[in-house]
């Protein structure tokens, strides 16, 4: 078995998120696999089992448990399968349906795009709401207006709360104990924590305490969930790119562009490059 090691949404191995990437994972059990993510220490290593032409599955493990979904993974599978076997296109079967991977390669990077399953929105409960805003130690005057609370899915489901400020998003400083229980209780993966800077640019942050994790420097499955989030509301011209930055606060800068069709519950895609780390 051969960990492979990379950071995905970023050139440069010191920025972007971790991954770990295992392509060829058939003759490993749950309990192997969550070893090696443990081992490894990344937020997510994922699994990878060739069924045949281009047709994968893939799960995806924490330290702790298994997540259904996972984007820098998605993205880091999909650059190391075409570092080695050539770009094209990937299926890959995962717990929350089919995930459509696109590779290119060119002279100094290669890129993957994934495009996720069809996404959806739903409300928060206020009682969810006020036990979040609690744990984030922030209070509802923090938040913009124009932008109102949902928990949005794109293959795993994130809270999305935006804030008014550039400086209460660099502020983060969370009871990770309180947000790891409501998030366990409602199976929420990351929470997405959004600015909005432009018409479709946004600073992200993204705690990620069910993986042990204090915060995700790159996150594409929350990538994917906000483009949804926006399409639901009205809140970006469509067809839309989206241009996110994230990992900056903690000194792994990311880049994720997201592509929002116009048809309504269509997949949600999420592009971004991944190098190895030594």
């Amino acid at each position: 078995m051969e960990v492979l090691r990379y950071a995905a949404f970023t050139d440069d191995p010191r920025g972007g998120n971790p991954a770990g990437v295992v392509l060829d994972a058939g003759d490993l059990d749950d309990a192997r696999m969550l070893a090696v993510a443990a081992d490894l220490g990344y937020s997510e290593t994922a699994f990878l089992t060739p069924r045949g032409g281009d047709r994968f599955g893939v799960r995806y493990f924490s330290p702790l448990a298994e997540v259904p979904f996972c984007g820098h993974a998605t993205i880091a599978t999909g650059v190391a399968w075409a570092e080695r076997h050539g770009a094209g296109e990937m299926l890959l079967d995962t717990a929350s349906g089919e995930v459509r991977v696109r590779t290119a390669r060119a002279a100094e990077s290669t890129s993957a795009t994934l495009t996720s399953v069809p996404p959806r929105v739903v409300g928060l409960d206020d009682a969810d709401f006020a036990r979040l805003l609690a744990a984030l130690r922030w209070s509802r005057d923090d938040l913009d207006g124009a932008l109102p609370p949902r928990v949005a899915y794109a293959g795993a489901w994130h809270p999305v709360l935006a804030v008014a400020t550039r400086a209460r998003l660099a502020d983060l400083d969370y009871d990770f104990a309180s947000l790891q229980g409501l998030m366990a209780e409602r199976d929420w993966t990351t929470v997405q924590l959004v600015h909005r800077t432009g018409g479709t640019t946004f600073d992200v942050r993204n705690p990620f305490p069910p993986g042990g994790i204090v915060e995700d420097p790159a996150t594409g499955a929350a990538a994917a969930a906000l483009g949804g989030y926006l399409r639901e509301l009205g809140a970006v011209t469509l067809p839309a790119t989206l241009h996110l930055r994230q990992g900056d606060d903690l000194g792994r800068p990311s880049r994720i562009t997201v592509d929002v069709p116009a048809e309504p519950g269509t997949g949600i895609s999420v592009t971004g490059t991944a190098v190895t780390i030594s």
